[in-house]
């Protein structure tokens, strides 16, 4: 494929506070459907996150310094919106539980009918499926190891 027309493009929209291993399992995963994977982190002023969004970005792209085909980048508008000005097709999103299911359905049906962009869901892998950023922020608020469950090249611990 040598025009960018042509490339298939999915966003990878998250806090990612923090990028958790199983957000890489995605992304690899991700990566073997699509040409190109934007990790975007959103900036939501209603989040208390634990880590700055400099900090945030900068481990992901640490992460994923050797990786051509993904980019990082940060936006704060609808993801939808952040999508069709990047030029991706898709919004890739995972999830763990059949609740996560209930809100991904939601939010992809109105994308769709807002923009046609469509929305794949990878269910995440079951060594993964209970890792969530909100636990790993848990075990650092308390002082824990977090070293099992990010991935070593954020540099996070």
């Amino acid at each position: 494929m040598s025009s960018t027309e042509n490339k298939r493009i999915a966003l990878f929209p998250g806090t990612f506070d923090p990028f958790t291993i199983g957000h890489q399992s995605l992304v690899a995963r991700g990566l073997s459907l699509v040409d190109e994977i934007i990790i975007s982190v959103g900036i939501n002023d209603k989040k208390l996150t634990y880590f700055s969004l400099e900090k945030r970005l900068e481990a992901i792209r640490n992460l994923y310094k050797n990786e051509p085909r993904v980019t990082v980048m940060s936006y704060n508008s609808l993801t939808v919106d952040f999508a069709s000005e990047v030029g991706a097709q898709f919004i890739l999103r995972g999830i763990r539980t059949v609740n996560d299911f209930e809100y991904e359905k939601t939010i992809a049906d109105v994308n769709r009918k807002l923009t046609g962009i469509e929305t794949f869901i990878l269910f995440t892998e079951p060594e993964h499926t209970h890792i969530s950023s909100s636990i790993v922020r848990e075990l650092l608020r308390y002082g824990k190891d977090i070293s099992q469950f990010v991935p070593k090249e954020t540099e996070l611990y």
